[in-house]
């Protein structure tokens, strides 16, 4: 294109495509209609209309997650841009890059309360690692590639491009620019020889990993050093699947409401390297393992952005380095390997094996979700990339799934409902060769179920596993421990979901009390499309761990 002048819209969409974006997905609106017209029969960018902006949103999530790149995210004004705020708040959450095209009202009228105006910098300050308006359109280039930098170094999160609607008319001659990645800062010797010595001083060390390590070369680094020094590895909230959880190993997985015996059981480490990890609160456990601000072991944090390291957690090593090349380094060290560890690991793998045996019970409210999982798990193509949605049913695919480490997984870290839909369409369209399992509550369903029009649309065939209980679990929990029998705010009513999947285009199978799990399920999984597996499951079995009777009992137990 040298030197001929095209419109900004035209060069936003050739500088996006020469930084790696493949696939943007959108809701469309008249303030960015000329970005649109630019990626008009543009085979470089395929544009995935959607249905809702906070589905596109978790859509561009979900993307980016299976990628590495930058999910491409493109909304109109006001509204468009409200909707799409919880996929940024997903994507900062869960250190995950996106970025947010956002149209915006025509400069004249910034300032003057105009239709829909929005000063996007205030609106996501706090949740965006950069807001750019683009006030100029030959400034359209610099300010692309900057925000495509930002949103994939240090912590990776969500940016945000501001577009004013006039902006994307301007003429503009330059060529897009080039993006020279930032290597990785490798860990320094003096550094690896500090963490040394105390891991060779150790008899209970234990790995806490966290998504930093979810590419597969992190994986490997991660397995390596484990392997090497027999030090278990537990991992955060929704990144269980980057260890093999049937290692001798493997330490659990730091989700919500896991048994106390585990907890207690880690907390008896006396060294704690915590790798590709933020150290939120959940994965913490409250901020209990490791304990804030000065823990009761030793602390070696490992995450490439500086800023983060020290803001809460004491600890006596904290490096900004790539978690990938740290267990790489000393995963090659020769240390001598104290005597009691052993006994650690295997005390360790005991106690995660005696909470990870699952039974189904019988219940007459319906189907203990987790014979269904267990099913699933046993039927399901290895291979298959499993997508979660927030709420007590993913317990049971936590626990029962054979997570070996290699799979690909997808879950809202953050704890937003609604990505079990828009995430299985988005791991379909990037992998179509691929089983696609999507699970979600009929609640999160009910919020963006409507992208599976958006899947349908595009040649995708998620399979969705609905578990339809009635009830919005997860507070249903809460209110039973906090309010014994006193429901409240928490009843669904809802529809007939096989006939709304079927009203998709979609095959639907339904599973009940005495119907053939093991024959629904191979069904469901041979089809060779979209379809959904509707569970009438037991709102009594209301987690993985517990029934609402048995949680009862055993806190009038502890009253007296």
């Amino acid at each position: 294109m040298g030197s001929e002048k095209r419109r900004a819209a035209d060069h936003l969409a050739d500088c996006l495509a020469s930084l790696g974006a493949d696939r943007l997905f959108c809701v469309p609106g008249e303030s960015y209609l000329s970005f649109l017209d630019a990626l008009h029969g543009d085979n470089r960018i395929e544009t995935v209309v959607c249905r809702h902006e906070g589905g596109a949103g978790m859509m561009a999530v979900a993307d980016a997650k299976l990628t590495g790149r930058p999910g491409l995210l493109a909304v109109s004004r006001g509204p468009g841009a409200t909707n799409a705020s919880i996929a940024l708040h997903l994507a900062q959450q869960d250190a995950v890059p996106l970025i947010a095209l956002i149209g915006q009202v025509a400069r004249h009228e910034r300032g003057r309360g105009a239709f829909q105006e929005v000063d996007y910098s205030q609106m996501f300050r706090e949740v965006a690692k950069g807001v750019w308006e683009v006030q100029n359109g030959a400034q359209l280039g610099e300010t692309v590639a900057r925000a495509w930098q930002a949103a994939i170094s240090g912590t990776p999160g969500p940016v945000v491009i501001a577009l004013p609607e006039d902006m994307l008319s301007d003429p503009v001659e330059d060529s897009p620019q080039v993006l020279r990645p930032l290597a990785p800062a490798a860990p320094g010797a003096a550094d690896l020889d500090r963490v040394a010595g105390l891991l060779a001083k150790s008899e209970r060390p234990l790995i806490i990993a966290g998504g930093g390590l979810a590419a597969p070369e992190g994986r490997k680094a991660l397995a390596d050093l484990a392997n090497a020094h027999g030090i278990p590895v537990a991992l955060t909230f929704k990144h269980q699947e980057i260890f093999d959880n049937g290692s001798p190993l493997y330490a659990g997985h730091l989700g919500f409401k896991i048994p106390g015996g585990i907890v207690k059981q880690l907390q008896q480490a006396d060294l704690i390297l915590a790798l590709g990890t933020r150290l939120g609160d959940v994965p913490t456990q409250g901020y209990r393992l490791p304990n804030a601000p000065v823990p009761d072991q030793p602390l070696v944090h490992v995450w490439p952005d500086p800023d983060v390291l020290g803001r809460v957690f004491q600890a006596d090593v904290a490096l900004p380095c790539d978690p990938a090349a740290f267990c790489a380094a000393l995963a090659t060290r020769d240390l001598p390997k104290p005597a009691m560890r052993t006994d650690w690991v295997a005390e360790t793998s005991a106690v995660i094996r005696k909470f990870a045996a699952y039974e189904p019970t019988e219940q007459e409210d319906g189907l203990d979700f987790g014979a269904v999982a267990a099913e699933l798990a046993k039927q399901a193509p290895k291979d298959s990339i499993i997508v979660t949605d927030s709420g007590n049913f993913s317990g049971w695919v936590h626990l029962m799934w054979p997570w070996d480490g290699s799979q690909q997984a997808i879950g809202a870290v953050g704890g937003a409902m609604g990505l079990g839909v828009p995430g299985a369409v988005a791991a379909s369209l990037r992998q179509p060769e691929k089983t696609v399992l999507g699970f979600v509550g009929d609640g999160g369903v009910m919020m963006t179920g409507n992208e599976l029009a958006t899947g349908i649309a595009n040649g995708a065939k998620p399979k969705i596993i609905i578990s339809d209980n009635g009830t919005y679990g997860t507070i249903r929990l809460h209110q039973e421990r906090d309010h014994p029998n006193r429901i409240s705010g928490t009843t669904l009513a809802n529809p007939d979901f096989a006939l709304w999947a079927q009203a998709f285009g979609a095959k639907a199978f339904t599973l009940a009390k005495g119907d053939d799990i093991a024959g629904t399920v191979a069904e469901f999984l041979a089809h060779d499309g979209p379809a959904v597996l509707t569970v009438k499951s037991s709102a009594e079995a209301i987690s993985a761990y517990t029934t609402i009777s048995g949680m009862h009992a055993r806190m009038q137990k502890a009253s007296k």
